[in-house]
């Protein structure tokens, strides 16, 4: 496969932000120097087989890494593996391909699948022979570009409110009847006669915001590849009439997810929007706390965009080994191993029949298992590499419009102009 597209790839990077991965950035564990595990693969004659992951910070005694081996047992090989920081990773990724030395496995953050597929990384599902059929539709999406499927989904986060109740039912709130837009500004205005805080969130001029974002627009009934449509036009001036009437913090045009998520720690806020990976925290805030999905405008459950990533092959000189790959893959995603596997990353595993298990053994992940059902991939729709060049003119024009510089409509219009030549 060809690899001409490899410095575009690298270029696209930076902006396919991983703003829903759950995985710290910290380079402890077992990151090792570049190259040198996919080298160590080639020399071992097969008895080796290399995995990279974004996981770096756990180690050999980690649930994750025992599983990893306990795979590569089962297959009747060694895994060598080497947990990167997440950006780190996709770079190692492109530049192990170009010099013909990818690893044999590969776990990435799913917006970056794309960028990969494009590059001439990864094979796809009907090269590698990975079963895909029971895998949710919603987010197997994300792993595909030009009607190839290029990995499978090893699980998926994605966003929610978190509500405060004392503070909703100081203000005479019932959580029940918040449905829609409507009558979630309701709430919050109920809030702020109580003398409390609205709702927080993130709308930083980054992916994060972006991130963030998303589920407002596509609740709106909007489509990335129209950002100045009157849905879209709709979800900004949501956000913007909150801050003008006080029921959200001018703090959030510079909030990232962890300072928002800081917040509405404090007891002050009725609502934040944020993700599965704050559920330890949530514990940890010293007041009784509900989750509801986003509301889309008109009711229902608005489409979040997911994080998490995919499992998925990288193209090899010896193509004899992507047999032992897909045992490897398949070992990873297998019914019984996803449930442990989704436990240990805090995610929603990708399949109906481990989802239906994860929600009777923990009946509080009901509530993400229905906002995962209704998750979108944010390169679906065939956007794949598509989506950074459109993701940033949308977060530009939600701080834009956020900041005063510019009124909704003239801020995503102006949106649409600069990702319609960017993406031609």
């Amino acid at each position: 496969m060809s690899r001409h597209t490899l410095g575009a790839g690298l270029a696209l990077l930076a902006a396919s932000c991983l703003a829903g991965c759950s995985t710290p950035s910290s380079t402890e564990g077992t990151a090792g120097t570049e190259g040198t595990a996919a080298a160590s693969s080639q020399a071992a004659g097969g008895g080796t087989y290399t995995v990279w992951d974004p996981y770096p910070q756990y180690d050999k005694t980690s649930d994750w890494v025992k599983l990893l081996d306990t795979c590569g047992t089962q297959a009747g090989v060694t895994i060598e593996r080497t947990g990167y920081d997440t950006t780190d990773l996709t770079n190692k990724a492109l530049l192990a391909a170009q010099q013909g030395n990818a690893p044999d496995v590969l776990i990435v953050d799913n917006p970056v699948v794309s960028t990969l597929a494009e590059a001439g990384v990864l094979t796809t599902t009907a090269e590698n022979k990975l079963d895909i059929s029971a895998i949710s539709p919603n987010l197997l999406a994300a792993g595909q570009s030009g009607g190839n499927t290029y990995g499978v989904p090893i699980g998926a986060n994605t966003l929610a409110l978190y509500y405060n109740k004392a503070v909703l039912d100081k203000a005479g709130v019932d959580i029940a009847s918040v449905k829609d837009w409507a009558s979630l500004t309701a709430a919050l205005e109920k809030v702020k006669a109580a003398g409390k805080k609205g709702i927080t969130f993130s709308a930083i001029g980054t992916e994060e915001g972006s991130f963030q974002f998303l589920p407002w627009f596509w609740g709106s009934g909007a489509q990335l590849t129209k950002l100045d449509s009157p849905q879209g036009v709709s979800a900004v001036a949501l956000w913007t009439g909150w801050l003008k009437k006080g029921l959200a913090p001018n703090s959030v045009i510079n909030n990232t997810q962890t300072t928002s998520w800081q917040e509405f720690a404090t007891g002050d806020y009725a609502f934040a929007e944020n993700g599965t990976w704050q559920l330890a925290n949530a514990k940890e805030t010293g007041f009784k706390y509900g989750i509801i999905p986003v509301p889309a405008k008109d009711g229902g459950t608005a489409a979040a965009p997911t994080g998490g990533e995919f499992v998925s092959v990288p193209v090899q000189q010896d193509t004899a080994r992507y047999a032992t790959s897909q045992k490897l893959v398949t070992c990873l995603t297998s019914t019984d191993n996803s449930f442990a596997t989704a436990t240990a990353l805090s995610y929603i595993a990708p399949t109906d029949q481990v989802q239906a298990r994860q929600s009777t053994e923990n009946p509080e992940l009901a509530v993400w298992v229905e906002a995962v059902k209704a998750a979108k991939g944010r390169t679906g729709d065939d956007l794949g590499t598509k989506y950074p060049k459109i993701s940033e003119p949308m977060w530009g024009a939600v701080q834009a419009a956020l900041s005063g510089a510019k009124n909704p409509e003239q801020a995503m219009t102006d949106a649409q102009t600069a990702a319609a030549s960017a993406i031609q």
